[in-house]
């Protein structure tokens, strides 16, 4: 196997050419997961809208292409009751099963598996959250459950506390992205564990999402420009009182901070300094 690309080359920096040059980066810049092309970079969550209608409509505002639903939050014992999956368009969509509600390695395998026997699909959003107050996720089951199901052969995306040392395990075993949190779930804090996403973007090899705490689209931002490959955002859009055009707002936050990150900032500095060249002013 050869050696890892440098994180800028993974991650779409602008490369400096050998006269120094930087070569900006104009062809098309899409974010792969297990092998797959997706056209956008905003994951949306599936809970907590007023209405499946105001769902849709987000949906479609968030030019999302990845969809996240909580498989225990489904009545799956009458046949003929609509579910959220009756509503969203499976071919409009990729839905990614999701573990969500289960506490432990075990209940996670199994809504897992049960997800994929039902033909959803291989993919999976790993949840174990045992917290029923911060709702933070447990970093041993996390890893346990995740081994087992890489094993047998899913596409696994792991919610994490921001943990640079879980994030590497997890990476080792094969799961094929990383979902550090910003905040707790639907606090909508904000980033505030801005270092330690830092740290994480810094070592992955595979894509970074940031989940958790979005609650504005400065945030999904700020997450894109520390150079997140995605986010995921649930709560600060079907909370708002305007789902959709919370949705479209985010949807640009999004793409705004991906950007400034492949634009590169300009470096803090503790001095002001001229925006105009001093050389060469008599006074």
């Amino acid at each position: 196997m050869g050696a890892a690309p440098p994180v800028g080359a993974r991650r779409g920096r602008g490369a400096v050419g050998k006269l120094g040059r930087v070569q900006t980066i104009t062809h098309a810049d899409p974010l792969v997961v297990a092998g797959v092309e997706l056209r956008s970079r905003l994951f949306i969550g599936t809970g907590k809208y007023p209405t499946d209608e105001s769902m849709v409509a987000a949906l479609e505002a968030s030019g999302c292409e990845l969809v996240t639903v909580a498989l225990r939050r489904l009545d799956l014992d009458d046949p003929k009751k609509k579910t959220i999956l009756d509503v969203i368009d499976w071919h409009r969509y990729r839905i990614l099963p999701n573990t969500a509600g289960c506490k432990t390695a075990d209940e996670a395998i199994r809504i897992a598996r049960l997800a994929r026997s039902m033909g959803l699909s291989d993919w999976v959003k790993l949840e174990v959250i045992p917290d029923p107050r911060y709702l933070f996720p447990d970093p041993e089951e996390t890893l346990k459950a995740a081994r087992v199901l890489v094993d047998e052969g899913f596409k696994v995306l792991p919610y994490i506390n921001a943990d640079p040392v879980l994030a590497r395990k997890l990476e080792a075993i094969g799961t094929v992205t990383v979902m550090p949190l910003g905040s707790p779930i639907g606090s909508g804090q904000g980033i505030q564990t801005l270092e330690q996403i830092r740290i994480i973007i810094e070592e992955a090899r595979v894509p970074v999402v940031v989940d958790a705490g979005i609650g504005a689209p400065s945030d999904a931002a700020l997450a894109m420009e520390l150079g997140a490959d995605a986010v995921l955002v649930n709560t600060a859009i079907a909370l708002a009182s305007d789902p959709a055009l919370m949705a479209e707002a985010i949807k640009e936050g999004v793409e705004a901070g991906r950007k400034a990150y492949l634009a590169g900032r300009i470096p803090k500095r503790a001095e002001a300094r001229p925006s105009s060249p001093t050389e060469g002013i008599s006074l």
